[in-house]
C-alpha cells in the first residue's frame, strides 16, 4: 500500500495545524504554506476548498489513503446518528491510533509499525491490523515478550507524562488499556469540523 513519506511538516503547514498523529513538532516552523512562494501565495476562500482542507486534516492525521477514507465516511453515512460524530469514532477507534493515544508509541505510523510488527494484543491475542476496530472493554497491550524491548521501554518512559483522552483507560504496570466510552468530536486532538467532511462526500457516496 502507497503510503507518504515525504516532508510531515509541510503537510501540516498545507492544512494551517499541527497534526500531533503524524508529526512530534509542537508548532508550525513557519505559518505560510509550503512551496517556495507559499508565502505570497493567497489563495481564494470557497466552500470546497474549506471543506477540502478539514478532510485532508482528518486523512492525513490517520495516514490513510483517500480510498479507504471514503469507505469509512460511507460507513458512517449508513449508522443511525450524526454522520461526523460516527466518522469520528470510527477512526479514533482504529487500534493503530488507540496504541499511539496510549502512549505507546510517538505518533501514528510509529504505532502502525508496532501493530504490524507483531508487538501488540487485543484481548490477550495478537492482531497486526492497524485499521482493526477496537470495541469499548477490550484491552489493548504490548505483547509479554515485546514489554523488555528497549524501543518499548523508551516509548513508555516518554509516554509516561502524555496526556491521555477522556474515553481511554491506561495500566503503566501491565502496559495495557482499553476504551471506557466511544470518541467523541470533542476528543480530536486538534480543531477540525466532521460536517464539513460529510458535506464534502454528499454527491459522491
Amino acid at each position: 500500500m502507497a503510503r507518504y513519506r515525504g516532508p510531515r511538516l509541510a503537510r501540516c503547514r498545507r492544512v494551517g495545524v499541527v497534526l500531533p498523529g503524524l508529526t512530534t513538532a509542537a508548532t508550525l516552523d513557519r505559518a505560510t504554506p509550503p512551496g517556495q512562494h507559499g508565502a505570497r501565495r493567497k489563495g481564494k476562500s470557497s466552500d470546497f476548498k474549506d471543506r477540502l482542507i478539514e478532510k485532508q486534516k482528518l486523512r492525513w492525521h490517520y495516514g490513510i489513503l483517500e480510498k479507504q477514507f471514503r469507505r469509512y465516511v460511507a460507513e458512517a453515512s449508513r449508522r443511525k446518528g450524526p454522520t461526523g460524530r460516527i466518522l469520528v469514532t470510527l477512526l479514533e477507534s482504529r487500534l493503530d491510533n488507540i496504541v499511539w493515544r496510549l502512549g505507546l508509541a510517538a505518533t501514528i505510523p510509529a504505532a502502525r509499525q508496532l501493530v504490524v510488527h507483531g508487538h501488540i494484543t487485543v484481548n490477550g491475542k495478537r492482531v497486526d491490523r492497524p485499521s482493526f476496530h477496537v470495541k469499548p472493554g477490550q484491552p489493548v497491550a504490548v505483547h509479554e515478550k515485546s514489554r523488555t524491548k528497549p524501543f518499548i521501554v523508551a516509548a513508555l518512559e516518554v509516554g509516561a507524562s502524555r496526556i491521555r483522552p477522556s474515553f481511554l483507560d491506561f495500566d503503566p504496570a501491565t502496559t495495557a488499556g482499553k476504551i471506557v466510552t466511544e470518541p467523541q468530536r470533542e476528543d480530536l486532538p486538534f480543531e477540525c469540523d466532521p460536517q464539513k467532511i460529510v458535506e464534502f462526500y454528499s454527491q459522491q457516496l
